[in-house]
């Protein structure tokens, strides 16, 4: 099937790819965080774990259990 399709290739960007140095990669997470603190970008956390139950973490993104994002909790700091 792929090569019925012609030339592909799969590309994996990084981070770096999309910033030409430090002081733009600041710069552009000061924009996100910005507008994630003033509410403008809505990030939904879908599931917190506490540290101790990584591993349930971990199986539950591997089943395809969890939606937005995943966070874990250290004690003391819910």
């Amino acid at each position: 099937m792929l090569n019925a399709k012609g030339s592909l290739f799969l590309t994996r960007p990084s981070l770096a790819h999309y910033v030409a140095d430090r002081e733009e990669l600041q710069w552009r997470a000061g924009e996100v965080l910005a507008a994630v603190a003033s509410g403008t970008l809505d990030v939904r956390i879908g599931q917190r774990y506490a540290l101790s139950e990584l591993g349930q973490a971990h199986r539950d993104l591997e089943a395809g259990r969890t939606t937005g994002k995943s966070i874990l909790v250290i004690a003391g700091e819910e």
